[in-house]
């Protein structure tokens, strides 16, 4: 697993696959990101020695309150990043896929900026 971006992708894929199952498993994640299961297995080792996840007894990959805090605040970016390119008039993968460039190499600065810039000009007005 190769830096930031590499442990982002994973923390905030094993969030969403949180939310849908019960149980989320090293092939759950690599069938969501389209990664070789070896690879998945390899990332996940270094997770749980970053202290960002745990295997439970189940063999189920889990969160820390520390992966999860990591993974939300990646996942808030996704999505609003996302929302804001859509009302852009950009297409909604296009802006999935572009959000998910934008979530790793914004800072939290520029970020909660446009975050709070867009949901106090934008969002509510109607």
């Amino acid at each position: 697993m190769d830096g930031d971006k590499s442990r982002e992708d994973y923390l905030e894929a094993i969030l969403v696959l949180s939310k849908k199952n019960d149980a989320v498993r090293n092939v759950d994640i690599a069938a969501y990101l389209g990664f070789a299961a070896p690879s998945v297995s390899i990332a996940i080792k270094k997770l749980a020695q970053e202290k960002y996840i745990f295997i439970d007894d189940r063999k189920a990959v889990v969160l820390t309150p520390k992966g999860r805090l990591k993974a939300e605040q990646i996942y808030e970016r996704h999505l609003v990043l996302t929302l804001i390119l859509m009302e852009l008039g950009v297409s909604k993968d296009t802006a999935s896929q572009d959000a998910c460039r934008l979530e790793h190499d914004m800072s939290d600065e520029s970020f909660n900026r446009i975050k709070d810039f867009y949901f106090k000009n934008y969002h509510n007005k109607g």
